[in-house]
């Protein structure tokens, strides 16, 4: 019996050694910076002491580095890769000619598979392109203004603005971040889909679930070792188990819009799901299970683009203008400035359009808190980056966006100061910023089709808040010692953790100056 075990012992050390040293031939180091990388075990030790502050320790690896970039070493050399916020290289990235090469790729789509199927975030190639072009259509000029005049100023005036006066009336404290996540969502369904979320009773269901996936992909890609997460899927223990009950009840709710689209018997045809169901109609599907699917990816892709990106952007909007009274004072005079008085008219298209400075604080806000704060593509053959970086076919290649809007390199010694004035020339206009300085809608080819629908319809909310209202954080704004440890969530989306708590005062007068 001794024998038998000093054998089973020395066979799996020698596989062991074998298997280590297979990895590391086939692996070989690259002259990449890699901080704080072991042998075998890569970066893991790391990642483990710094989960809680995941983005800002990638912040803090990359901004040491001669060019921003480092690469990323995996237990036993599994899944490599490299990481940068060098504009030159997110642009070697994300344009021509080299676009074709970063693919989102067999790594992605198996971490996110389950939640955005084949829709047009987690989709390559033709799938892409096609979905790309019938999705470009519903953010025309036209659309816009019809987007802001229609949804969000019904929105805003219907159900807003009302519960925000219920909550100064009872003195009671609300969670901005929920509040303004409800209205993304409803806004999205409504102009997204043509239907009104409400009529659905299970949508807060479908919110809490749908919060919890997208924060499980992300525990995904940050797993020290993917064998475990996908170990647990396949045995449905655990968070696994509680991600696939919350994707059943995403796809309950997405196939239940889809069947009140059909049943409603709309032919006008002029929303997002209506002209990919008009679409659908003359592709080839195997069944009608697989048509369905294929809208049900749809709809839970743009769910993720207008019920989260514009919430969270604008969460810690509020959070830092509470945090910068002189902000606050420069934001409500440029409102006031456009002389509407008393009126309770919202701002229009072209007014919303005019407002420079409040363009300036919002971009500012999601330079230091982009809604998605890394993007990760997946090389299709051998490259090097325009710094020299090295980067192996089949390695992850990510770019943070919130590390480089960290960047004193890229940004200055100022770099963690709230300052719109950066993005204004010297006639107080909004000048133009090379998007691979500022890379929080994309770059390339797959540049956000929302950007401008998403800057109306901040704006929107931004100027009917605090026009009425001063939002009022109950911990606190921003502050030079929070803004070096702010309070995120690990998820897709840069989320506050424990959302926003905020009592809502109304402004004496809707032209009085102060915060």
């Amino acid at each position: 019996m001794l024998e038998f075990i000093s054998l089973t012992f020395i066979s799996s050390l020698l596989i062991s050694i074998f298997i280590i040293f297979f990895f590391i031939k086939s692996h070989p180091a690259t002259k990449n910076p890699c901080p704080e990388s072991h042998p075998v075990i890569g970066n893991v030790l790391s990642l483990l002491r710094n989960l809680h502050r995941f983005h800002d320790w990638i912040t803090d690896m990359i901004r040491h580095t001669p060019s921003l970039s480092i690469q990323v070493n995996s237990f036993l050399n599994i899944s490599n890769g490299v990481c940068t916020a060098n504009t030159d290289n997110i642009q070697h990235m994300l344009a021509s000619p080299n676009f074709s090469n970063y693919i989102k790729g067999s790594r992605f789509s198996d971490i996110l598979d389950e939640l955005l199927g084949d829709g047009i975030f987690n989709a390559d190639g033709q799938i892409w392109t096609l979905q790309r072009k019938i999705a470009s259509h519903e953010f025309s000029t036209n659309s816009l203004r019809l987007f802001v005049s229609e949804v969000v100023d019904s929105e805003i005036s219907d159900n807003l603005l009302p519960f925000l006066s219920r909550a100064e009336e009872e003195n009671r404290v609300l969670d901005l971040q929920s509040t303004l996540n409800k209205f993304g969502f409803r806004s999205i369904c409504r102009v997204g889909f043509g239907v009104d979320p409400e009529s659905f009773t299970r949508n807060l269901d479908f919110m809490d679930a749908f919060d919890y996936a997208v924060e499980n992909c992300f525990r995904r890609i940050t797993s020290p070792a993917p064998l475990f997460w996908k170990l647990k899927r396949f045995l449905n223990l655990g968070s696994e188990k509680r991600f696939r009950e919350s994707v059943n009840t995403i796809n309950d709710f997405a196939l239940g819009v889809i069947a009140s689209k059909e049943e409603s018997n709309d032919r006008n045809h002029q929303d997002l799901l209506a002209r990919f169901m008009v679409w659908s109609s003359t592709m080839e599907f195997e069944d009608e299970k697989q048509r369905r699917k294929f809208l049900r990816d749809i709809v839970i892709s743009f769910v993720l683009a207008g019920k989260d990106s514009t919430s969270t952007a604008l969460t810690w909007f509020f959070w830092l203008v509470a945090g910068n009274p002189r902000v606050a004072n420069l934001i409500h005079r440029e409102l006031s400035s456009l002389g509407l008085g008393q009126s309770r008219r919202r701002f229009g298209y072209e007014e919303l359009k005019g407002l420079d400075y409040l363009h300036a604080a919002l971009s500012e806000s999601m330079r230091l808190f982009p809604p998605v704060p890394l993007n990760s593509r997946l090389a299709v053959e051998d490259a090097v980056w325009p710094d020299g970086t090295q980067v192996r076919k089949g390695w992850f290649a990510d770019y943070s966006a919130y590390a480089v809007g960290r960047m004193e390199k890229v940004w200055g010694a100022d770099v963690l100061e709230f300052k719109p004035e950066r993005w204004l020339d010297g006639e107080g206009r909004c000048k133009p910023v090379d998007p691979f300085r500022y890379p929080v809608f994309h770059c390339g080819p797959r540049m956000c089709l929302g950007k401008e629908m998403a800057y109306m319809q901040m704006k929107a909310i931004v100027s009917a808040v605090m026009m009425d209202f001063q939002v009022l954080p109950v911990d606190g704004g921003a502050s030079p010692e929070r803004m070096m440890n702010p309070p995120y969530v690990l998820s897709l989306l840069l989320r506050m953790r424990g959302g926003l708590p905020v009592v809502i005062k109304r402004r004496r007068t809707r032209n009085g100056i102060g915060m």
